[in-house]
């Protein structure tokens, strides 16, 4: 019987946003079970407990993406909003807690409005109150929505130019294609303003792997995390200690690669369909690539982005590009 057809009516009885998320996990979880080797979105890490892990992984010492960003914001926060310009209203893809979000904000003269986009509706509905209260005149309009995919933002302010936000190097959980296809709206959605970016650059193995394989185990906890939710939201009876996080960096790809690692011979049930897992067999959970400055600034102009200033911490660790957008 197609796994595919087990998972009709009454599976998905329900209405609304919310079951249509549920709707959308299940049928991507499926996709990645049946396929080989087994592959499924790292959006899926994203439900309230994990954008709370992720605020975690932000904070711990090995990790220093989040620190090494914030701080080339922090510094570079003048010029970068010269680069901007006034009455900016600011679209942030994958919102997340809207830290990184404020530095910029504080640097900008006169923004028109903010809109924070997230997959996470509960977690973005917290940390919008928590931004209106601290900044009562700013326009603050959260949108639920999967950015990856098309999706309806409101009108503009009158007379604002769009200006998009991307930090934290999400850009690299994208394969080329999907990273181009993103570009691409992107330069279309903002045309006349532009895309502040944040990546991740090449570096040493061993910082990756320290990066993504941390000591007190909250990236382990936040990649097991999607196997939580399976079982939570859909039913599935993932066994979550017998799965190991394993992340490593593939140099020839130049990326980091996260799996769940099934540690023993076992079966998952999803909607009344068995599936099995050899030992040692995963389920690749995420990609994070790494760019050269070059690379990335080539990626940008096939998408339909100019090339502005790209700023750097000292050790080049990471970089923050402005792409003008064509009017």
């Amino acid at each position: 019987m197609s796994a595919h057809l087990a998972l009709q009516a009454p599976f998905f009885e329900g209405a609304g946003e919310q079951e249509e998320a549920r709707r959308a996990f299940a049928r991507d979880l499926v996709a990645a079970l049946d396929a080989r080797p087994r592959r499924i979105s790292p959006k899926y890490f994203y439900d309230a407990a994990g954008s709370r892990l992720f605020d975690r992984i932000c904070t711990l010492p090995e990790y220093y993406p989040t620190r090494t960003e914030a701080g080339i914001l922090r510094e570079r926060a003048g010029e970068i909003a010269r680069h901007i310009g006034p009455g900016a209203e600011i679209v942030e893809f994958g919102a997340g807690s809207l830290h990184k979000v404020r530095w910029l904000l504080d640097a900008l003269q006169a923004p028109r409005g903010y809109l924070p986009i997230d997959i996470s509706g509960e977690h973005l509905a917290e940390a919008a109150r928590q931004l209106r209260e601290e900044r009562p005149g700013l326009s603050v309009h959260p949108v639920v929505a999967d950015y990856t995919q098309p999706f309806a933002l409101p009108q503009p302010a009158p007379g604002a130019r769009r200006v998009g936000f991307f930090p934290g190097s999400t850009l690299g959980n994208f394969d080329e294609a999907e990273a181009f296809s993103f570009l691409s709206r992107a330069a279309q959605l903002l045309r006349g303003g532009g895309l502040l970016l944040g990546v991740d650059l090449v570096k040493d193995p061993a910082v990756l792997h320290a990066a993504y394989n941390d000591s007190q185990g909250v990236t382990a906890a936040f990649n097991r995390n999607l196997l939580v939710r399976a079982n939570t939201e859909l039913g599935c009876d993932f066994d979550i200690d017998g799965f190991a996080h394993a992340a490593f960096y593939n140099a020839p790809l130049q990326r980091i690669e996260m799996h769940l690692q099934s540690l023993r011979a076992q079966t998952v049930h999803l909607g009344g369909v068995a599936w099995r897992f050899e030992e040692g067999e995963t389920l690749h959970t995420e990609n994070s690539h790494k760019f050269s400055v070059e690379g990335l600034r080539a990626l940008a102009l096939r998408a339909g982005f100019g090339i502005g200033p790209v700023w750097t911490d000292a050790d080049r660790l990471f970089s923050v590009h402005w792409l003008p957008a064509a009017q």
